[in-house]
């Protein structure tokens, strides 16, 4: 056991391990290192390639995401303890525990890339492993919105890919790289061709990101050709922290006042110094509800805030709260001289378990257990304010509240609105000790400006308060601890909107769609080689035997569903309206179809057999049994005349009636030619039944690729559809995709989303009934006709199903939400 600990094969897995996490720590922290998110993974994809088992690649990953939490992230640990009273060590041994949970992508880079690479060669495996990183991120959003393409930032350069597939984008092709990087090394031995066509598509990354970024950075640094107005906005950073503290020693109101001073203070100062057209103050620097006061002191500094904007003249942008019958909100408000409230913003995405909690998640229990958590309510999403001077000039800006900055979607929403600015605002208080997490969070919110173009203004109380252009360069900033004013200009225009801003942050959806074709596609090629490989077996036919008691009771279980789904087609199509309307069908649909088609399964599935002729005798293989009956004994078949479950035949025995057991089969013909070439003799039943038995067996003979499988049909299918229906009344009824979520919780929102599913499944299903009922009537037209080409009207008609199904479906939905509009 201690020879296999320190062999040095595990010596040299572990210093993958730590060279990858040095090497990130270093990217991290930014600065000239920038250049090792090229090269850092690569060691840990050395040790990925040594794994042989997939439960070593997942280990392999948790490690790497444990090292990789304790490299870059330590600080945040720190953080989090001060924050919380836990201390630094136990918030580090907690961050270290759930660091495969807050970096998952590791795990999910390293499952696909083994899976992948047991089947594919090392390009696919490469591209399927990138698109899982970015996939997971994007499925499951990281608490500070780090990635890879972060580190980038220092580039002014490389950094402006951005604006084509935002951070997840550069993250995308960084990994790309380290994989060509590696695989050239390995390849070192097997000469210069070998080695130079990974080393080629990693320099041309390099080189395409290089060119890309050059042309669009002197693009935007060309002088502008328009004169649009333009605004002085002057940004207050007090360094007043830790309000907490301060209010036990002061007392609430004294804490207010003395914030409220210094920002008056500093905010005549940039008025009078800077000729400021607008003040921006920082995040909850006004820790009260504004507008809806509490107490007669709170309606009192509300008016005195008022009064302060009417007598300076310019408008006001503050941190503060709000308040509706749904609780309170993180917020900023705009204020105008003469006016009044303009208006206000409520933050979008508060810190969860600090700021927020979801309801199903808000107990006494956990309040108890968590006493610092807060209990402010998520906002509805992105809003649009002007900025107006007294003059008239106007800018057009979307305010951001510190967490709201590093998610992509909420910048791109506000562009799309028709933002000309972005106006950040954040309290990073928490990072006074830890500049690195200031600088982090700076970081990732200039990305926001280079994928929308937008420039970008940002204050924080206690620093790094930023000017930030569209190219995400940080033009002037605060230092921390500091007290300063900032002063940018910002002006009027309107970029051309950027392929983010048209496609929305796209690379992570484009990179889980493409693992899933992946899926799809290995799917079918081991079917396919299945179906060859049970093809060219002749001597065997699938079958199921049943009993007249097990028969009746499966071809009852197949009625009673085919009456129930032809009961909610009525339902929907002259009574309801052609969607679900009440949990009732739901419910309708699962005990009166989908159990009774479950349970007809499970009785086939129960008496599953392969019919086969083994010299002399008639074999039916089963599960737990073998039974033998020697041809000689066999006077004949009959097809069954009524098809339940499905087709099938009776044997006559030549010493009695029938056997006890019936057959049904998916292929009956089949089994007659097996039978008839070992000389028993086929008993027709006129022509119905032998029309019934040959349409079976065309439906058998016909090829299905794997978008005939139920899963594909009536699961997968219907969820994509169902996603896009779903967000559409998400948005019209909550005012956001995620509106029911941040209202009602995960368990309301995830129900709803599980009813659209099902709807779509229910009537999807009711669509291939239809058009399998059209199918099998034209195919059975063709063989009434006595029609030599049955095979290829079969094959005709099953495509055109397939096209209705999954082309026309899509399409009548389009018509229906155009219309809509």
């Amino acid at each position: 056991m201690t020879k296999e600990r320190l062999s040095p094969s595990r010596w040299r897995h572990a210093a993958g391990l730590l060279a990858t996490a040095f090497a990130l720590g270093l990217y991290a922290y930014g600065g000239p290192a920038w250049g090792l998110g090229f090269v850092a993974l690569v060691p840990w994809l050395w040790t990925l390639d040594r794994q042989t088992t997939l439960r070593g690649a997942v280990l392999n990953g948790a490690l790497m995401s444990v090292a990789f939490m304790a490299a870059a992230f330590h600080w945040f640990a720190a953080a989090i303890g001060a924050y919380t009273g836990v201390g630094a060590f136990g918030a580090t041994v907690a961050l270290l525990l759930l660091a495969p949970m807050l970096q998952p992508q590791f795990l999910a880079y390293a499952c696909v890339r083994h899976i992948v690479g047991r089947r594919h060669g090392p390009w696919l495996r490469a591209l399927a492993a990138a698109c899982a990183w970015v996939a997971c991120e994007w499925l499951v959003p990281k608490l500070l919105g780090d990635t890879l393409g972060h580190g980038l930032f220092p580039s002014a350069v490389l950094r402006q890919v951005a604006d084509l597939g935002g951070a997840a984008g550069i993250t995308l092709l960084l990994l790309l790289v380290n994989e060509a990087l590696l695989l050239a090394i390995q390849r070192r031995r097997e000469g210069k061709g070998a080695l130079l066509r990974p080393l080629v598509l990693g320099i041309a990354i390099v080189l395409g990101m290089t060119g890309y970024g050059l042309a669009r950075r002197a693009a935007l640094q060309a002088p502008p050709t328009d004169a649009a107005a333009t605004l002085r906005v002057a940004m207050v950073q007090t360094s007043i922290v830790d309000y907490e503290r301060l209010r036990r020693e002061m007392g609430a109101y004294a804490v207010v006042r003395q914030v409220l001073d210094t920002h008056y203070a500093l905010s005549w100062s940039a008025i009078r110094d800077h000729d400021a057209d607008v003040l921006l103050w920082s995040e909850t620097v006004y820790p009260t509800t504004y507008g809806s006061p509490r107490s007669e002191d709170g309606a009192a500094l509300d008016r005195e805030i008022q009064g302060f904007v009417d007598a300076a003249g310019v408008p006001l942008v503050f941190g503060t709260y709000d308040r509706d019958d749904d609780g309170e909100y993180n917020a900023a408000a705009f204020l105008e001289p003469g006016r009044g409230l303009l208006g206000a913003y409520r933050k979008t995405y508060p810190f969860p378990l600090t700021e927020y909690v979801p309801r199903w998640l808000d107990t006494p229990w956990l309040r108890s257990a968590l006493p610092w958590i807060g209990g402010w309510r998520p906002g509805q999403g992105a809003r649009v304010f002007p900025l107006r001077s007294a003059d008239g000039r106007e800018v057009n800006v979307v305010p951001l509240i510190c967490l709201d900055d590093v998610h992509p979607d909420l910048a791109i929403d506000g562009a799309r609105l028709g933002a000309q600015a972005i106006l950040g605002m954040s309290n990073d208080s928490w990072f006074t000790d830890y500049p690195v997490g200031a600088r982090l969070h700076l970081a990732v919110a200039a990305f926001r400006s280079v994928e929308t173009r937008l420039p970008q203004v940002r204050v924080t109380n206690n620093g790094l308060s930023a000017i930030i252009d569209d190219t995400g360069e940080v033009l002037a900033s605060t230092s921390m601890g500091d007290q300063a004013v900032l002063t940018a200009f910002v002006s009027a225009r309107d970029p051309k909107p950027t392929l983010m801003v048209r496609w929305g942050d796209w690379v992570g959806r484009a990179a889980a769609a493409f693992l899933l074709g992946l899926a799809l596609w290995s799917c079918w090629r081991r079917w396919r080689a299945g179906h060859a490989a049970i093809a060219k077996d002749l001597a065997y036919v699938d079958a199921v035997a049943l009993s007249p008691a097990w028969r009746a009771l499966s071809a009852a279980l197949r009625l009673c569903a085919a009456a129930a789904l032809a009961w909610l087609a009525y339902d929907m199509l002259f009574r309801v309206g052609l969607q679900v309307q009440s949990l009732a069908q739901l419910r309708l649909f699962a005990g009166a179809v989908v159990l009774p088609l479950l349970a007809a399964w499970a009785i086939e599935r129960a008496f599953a057999a392969r019919v086969g002729i083994e010299g002399a005798l008639l074999v039916l293989d089963q599960r737990r049994q073998r039974i033998e009956l020697p041809l000689t004994t066999l006077a004949g078949l009959r097809t069954w005349r009524i098809p339940l479950p499905r087709n099938g035949v009776d044997l006559r025995l030549a010493a009695g009636p029938y056997w006890t057991r019936g057959l049904a089969l998916a292929a009956p013909l089949s089994l007659r030619r097996l039978l008839a070439a070992a000389g028993v003799a086929d008993r027709g039943e006129g022509r119905l039944a032998d029309g019934l038995a040959e349409l079976a067996q065309t439906r058998a003979d016909a090829r299905r690729p794997r978008l005939d499988h139920g899963l594909a049909k009536f699961a997968l299918f219907p969820l994509l559809l169902a996603l896009v229906a779903f967000r559409l009344h998400q948005i019209i009824a909550f005012g956001g995709v995620l509106g029911e979520y941040y209202t009602y919780g995960l368990r309301a929102y995830l129900s709803g989303l599980l009813i659209w599913w099902a709807s779509w499944s229910i009537g999807l299903m009711l669509f291939a009934a239809a058009l399998r009922i059209a199918i099998e009537a034209v195919v059975a037209s063709a063989i009434a006709l006595r029609s030599g080409n049955t095979a290829a009207v079969r094959d005709a008609m099953e495509w055109l199903g397939r096209l209705a199904f999954y082309v026309g479906v899509p399409i009548w939905l389009a018509l229906r939400l155009l219309s809509s509009h």
